[in-house]
């Protein structure tokens, strides 16, 4: 039954990281997964998805500085 239940989520698993490839989230696997267990737990999707979008920017602005 273990098993089975780790076969689905396997299955979940590619499944969402295929939408979040086609709709161009640019989110890796491990991301993906990670903002999967964050909802999972009770946190906001939005605040998550604001939190990746500061970051990113954050992080284009540092590429930027240092260039």
């Amino acid at each position: 039954m273990e098993r089975a239940s780790e076969s689905g989520q396997q299955q979940s698993m590619e499944l969402l990281h295929e939408l979040s490839q086609l709709m161009q989230t640019g989110l890796s696997r491990e991301q993906l997964r990670i903002c999967i267990d964050l909802i999972q737990t009770g946190e906001d999707p939005k605040a998550i998805a604001i939190a990746i979008k500061e970051l990113r920017h954050r992080e284009a602005t540092s590429n930027r500085q240092a260039i």
